[in-house]
């Protein structure tokens, strides 16, 4: 069984720390990714952590983690408008956990239908970074 867990981030996510922090806080994409490196080791894992504002970049990393431990997938704005990325999800066998760092359901209304929500084991939203750690913590437990 593979020890690394996929973290997967989709557009505009690399802005981070200055892009609306009123939403989206003040933690960077580096910050979160120390967070979550930290947790994975904690727990034996080790993380692969990527970012790509290129939605066929994240399906190709999608299909590459098929056998990695699970996927933690923020897709961004990808979240409500990417079939492509679902399918792509759908077609993995390994346990997927969608995170977002507010709550799309709180937000404008084309935010509220998620894609990603269809295929992910678990949803953790509007936790901030800390929804990153919550999304490790139960892909852990479900290995």
């Amino acid at each position: 069984m593979s020890r690394t867990i996929t973290i997967l981030n989709g557009p505009n996510l690399n802005l981070l720390g200055t892009r609306e922090p009123e939403i989206y806080g003040t933690t960077t994409l580096a910050g979160i990714e120390k967070l979550c490196a930290d947790a994975a080791k904690k727990a034996g894992f080790t993380v692969d952590f990527k970012q790509s504002n290129h939605e066929g970049e994240l399906i190709d990393w999608v299909q590459q983690a098929k056998d990695s431990a699970g996927i933690i997938i923020n897709a961004g704005g990808y979240t409500h408008t990417s079939v492509a990325l679902h399918d792509a999800l759908k077609a993995v066998k390994v346990p997927i956990i969608e995170v977002h760092l507010s709550d799309p359901k709180t937000r404008e209304e084309f935010r509220h239908h998620s894609f990603i929500e269809a295929v992910a084991k678990k949803s953790i939203v509007g936790l901030g970074a800390k929804g990153y750690v919550l999304a490790i913590e139960a892909l852990v437990e479900m290995k």
